[in-house]
């Protein structure tokens, strides 16, 4: 094992390392780009965000507006409430489900990473890490802090209409602070000073405490609270940065790079792949009696393996049990939500769990020569790869379905509709497995609103717009209160079709 000298000289050594390489990397970039058009990528920059802005500035204050003017429970899709939820409490728990969301991310991404070439270059020289690692984790921290403010502020605006201003700031101050603590408690994992248990729990139980501070925002305290909080685990964690080992620097790095090229190129399956690349899988005891069965044919035989295949994967339980839990609390809170924006949270939360469930698939379609060496037809090995995301989905809309009518949203026919929208669901995720790569060769259109890349977002939204087909009739019944025969027949209708149309139809070549 290599020792590290922690000395003086060392450190400027190492410092002066990274400055030299730094300082040849912009030297580089500034010799590959002119000025003229440094000038035109920064307007257009500037220009498309004023614009989001000011899109998402409008969206904000009419759904401000629209949740102040409320005047009873009674606006949603259910008529009467028989349980009321205080909104304090669903809007803690979705600030406390997004720290979990930036802690994981965090962890997988990795706070302190080092990329490929930094790998090569100096990550095996016998000096010390901690001048080469940690710049870049606290710009990170910074980053992310500062993202995290500017980001719930209009959330602030929307769930807490009767804050004044002051108090919006210090409340999305404390989010950025408490998002801050997230990614360091992430670098502290990355350590391994705590087991595998004790730095799952010891996250968790601080950033519920960090996602009750902002609804403390009479206070200047709890702000005052969170920024010291982070700027002391700063300080714990910023002399232990070089401690982090080198293949925690490269697994973290390789995972941030492929997941920040895919999201550049609009690729929404390696993002997917890359975020889900390093979860471990289980062991194959689960499925092993089922695996050890005669095949009785090359179809049952391919039927099994996607099965086992789909177990041992092991799509993650608690995002699917926590969309539920979200869509049924959003419904309960006390006044109640815009009847368009409750709709809208069970088509996100649908996308969001169909997406989860085509691991598989995405994974065979990274090598689809495979497929073409089965002696099957290849709709019947399509098939047989929705087969388990379709069956995962009908149960996922059925529970939500049952769930909505003991609520009181529509009558027991829901639940029928509801599996029926899930076997279309489950299709819209092999639809969205098999889609190539966004072709950037083809040039934008011409629109009102500005240059429109139509053929990457057609690529991008491949899969997710038959997904969102199958929601549609489920919708129908939630908004009209009950469900008439032809919204049946109309789910059925566009299930097969989908379904149909995800088996018949071949892969897009890029």
């Amino acid at each position: 094992m290599l020792t590290l000298d922690d000395s003086t000289p060392d450190r400027h050594l190492a410092a002066e390392i990274v400055r030299f390489t730094r300082s040849t990397t912009r030297r580089h970039k500034r010799s590959r780009v002119s000025l003229s058009e440094r000038f035109v990528d920064a307007y257009s920059w500037g220009l498309g965000i004023a614009v989001s802005l000011t899109i998402a500035a409008s969206f904000v204050l009419a759904l401000r507006n629209e949740i102040a003017d409320r005047s009873s429970a009674g606006t949603g899709i259910i008529g009467a409430q028989w349980l009321i939820l205080p909104e304090p409490v669903l809007w803690t728990s979705v600030t406390y489900a997004f720290l979990l969301v930036v802690s994981n991310l965090a962890r997988k991404l990795g706070p302190v990473t080092v990329g490929g070439p930094e790998s090569i270059w100096w990550l095996t020289l016998p000096i010390d890490r901690r001048p080469m690692v940690l710049p870049p984790f606290l710009r990170k921290a910074a980053l992310t802090g500062t993202g995290l403010t500017l980001l719930y502020l209009p959330f602030s605006m929307v769930t807490a209409v009767d804050r004044t201003a002051p108090e919006h700031l210090l409340a999305s101050v404390t989010f950025g602070a408490a998002g801050v603590i997230a990614v360091t408690l992430a670098a502290f994992q990355q350590l391994g000073l705590l087991g595998p248990r004790i730095g799952r729990v010891v996250p968790m139980t601080a950033l519920l405490a960090c996602a009750v501070l902002p609804t403390a925002s009479s206070s200047p305290w709890p702000a005052a609270l969170a920024f010291v909080t982070a700027v002391v685990l700063l300080v714990l964690e910023g002399p232990r940065t070089g401690e982090v080992r080198s293949e925690e620097l490269i697994r973290g790095g390789a995972v941030a790079g492929h997941a920040g090229a895919s999201l550049f190129m609009m690729d929404s399956n390696e993002v997917l792949r890359a975020l889900g690349g390093g979860r471990k899988t289980v062991d194959g005891g689960r499925a092993a009696g089922f695996f050890a069965r005669p095949a009785g044919g090359p179809l049952r035989a391919l039927i099994r393996a996607d099965i086992v295949a789909f177990l041992r994967l092991n799509p993650p339980l608690m995002p699917s049990v926590l969309w539920l839990a979200a869509c049924v609390a959003m419904l309960l809170v006390e006044g109640g939500l815009p009847e368009f924006a409750q709709l809208g949270i069970i088509v996100i939360a649908g996308c969001a769990t169909a997406s989860g469930m085509g691991g598989v698939a995405r994974k065979a379609a990274l090598v689809p020569e495979l497929e073409a060496l089965l002696p099957l037809h290849p709709a019947l090995v399509r098939s047989s790869r929705a087969l388990m995301p379709c069956l995962a989905m009908a149960v996922w809309m059925a529970a939500l379905s049952g769930l909505l009518v003991l609520l009181g949203a529509s009558d027991p026919a829901l639940i029928a509709v509801g599996a029926l929208a899930g076997i279309g669901m489950g299709a819209g995720t092999l639809r969205s497995a098999t889609k190539a790569a966004p072709d950037w060769s083809a040039p934008p259109v011409d629109t009102p609103f500005g240059p429109v890349p139509r053929a990457q977002l057609g690529s991008l939204m491949r899969g997710l717009d038959v997904t969102i087909l199958a929601m549609v009739p489920v919708m129908v019944g939630l908004y009209l209160g009950y469900t008439p025969l032809t919204v049946v027949v109309v789910q059925a209708l566009f299930s097969a079709g989908i379904v149909l149309l995800s088996v018949l139809s071949k892969p897009k070549k890029a």
